[in-house]
């Protein structure tokens, strides 16, 4: 064998290694991201994911955006992506649906990120003159659950109320065009709806007694396999909050931007959704088992699922 034969089996060999090892090392983790004001979307423009998975061989792909949490959790149901965010109350109804996703982050909303909301020349002023209204909700998430909450907070009967199951874009057209009498909404879109001074708050999360949270998910099978790459993407998202929270104007510009609404939003969005996030501890997971049972008993969903199970504290030890 010549010298030169040698040099290029050796180069050649050290190529397929090379190739190899690149391979090995290089693991994928799939997010598909709301389009809404959120830890993930801060973290998405800031690359703050990326920048702390890549020395360990990981690359982040971002997949969306989606307007709501219901099509981002069907996608992780399908396995296109492993990892999104939604509500609580979305989580709930897509544990009754079957869904084998955990949640391992927590934020409790603020109230005044959650709405019913009617034109304001409207005549109703008040949760009891919902009755024989049209309200747009969507189906087992946010929408639907305080407007459910509100009515039996206010003793008015379900069924007085017309429940019409739509999006939140379709909503908001069917909204401005009063083909419906009002709206149960969460920000971006409550902002949105509030901006132009056509419509008010008819009642809040708070006066609907609401419990409801942004909550981060991943596939039960990634978490199974990676609960040390989660515990890191965790630790992302919370620095990402503590940031956001010490400059709200920060986060309210990225969020405006990322969303492409006019920036005079930006104040408004950040006060509204900069409450502090952390792991599944055992005061978020009674909140989550209690709307749980709460949508069980109010037949949102048929029948109670199962819930424990799919919530993980990353903070302990497993």
């Amino acid at each position: 064998m010549t010298p030169f034969s040698r040099r290029t089996l050796l180069s050649a060999a050290a190529a397929l290694a090379s190739a190899g090892s690149a391979a090995a090392l290089t693991r994928v983790l799939r997010i598909a991201w709301l389009k809404a004001p959120n830890d993930l979307t801060l973290a998405k423009s800031h690359g703050s994911i990326e920048a702390t998975l890549a020395p360990l061989g990981w690359r982040v792909e971002w997949a969306g955006p989606f307007a709501a949490a219901a099509p981002a959790i069907e996608a992780l149901n399908a396995g296109a992506v492993d990892l999104t965010v939604g509500s609580s109350t979305a989580f709930v109804t897509a544990r009754a649906a079957g869904v084998a996703m955990v949640m391992f982050g927590y934020q409790r909303m603020d109230p005044a990120s959650e709405a019913i909301i009617v034109g304001v020349g409207s005549a109703r002023h008040a949760i009891t003159d919902l009755v024989g209204a049209r309200v747009a909700v969507n189906r087992g998430g946010t929408g639907e659950y305080i407007l459910v909450r509100a009515l039996a907070k206010a003793a008015v009967a379900l069924e007085s109320v017309t429940r019409i199951y739509l999006g939140p874009t379709d909503a908001g057209a069917a909204f401005t065009s009063g083909a419906v009498d009002a709206w149960a909404i969460w920000d971006p879109f409550l902002s949105i709806a509030l901006s132009n001074g056509s419509a008010r708050v008819l009642a809040d999360g708070a006066e609907s007694g609401s419990e409801n949270a942004v909550a981060y998910f991943v596939s039960s099978d990634f978490l199974s396999a990676n609960r040390p790459i989660m515990e890191r993407v965790l630790a992302v998202l919370e620095r990402e909050n503590g940031e956001a929270r010490a400059a709200p104007e920060m986060a309210g510009a990225i969020w405006t931007q990322a969303m492409g609404l006019p920036a005079a939003l930006g104040a408004r969005i950040a006060r509204n959704n900069t409450p502090p996030i952390g792991p599944v501890g055992e005061t978020a997971a009674r909140q989550i088992e209690h709307v749980a049972d709460w949508y069980a008993n109010n037949g949102i969903i048929p029948k109670r699922p199962e819930i424990a199970a799919f919530l993980v504290d990353l903070s302990a030890r497993p």
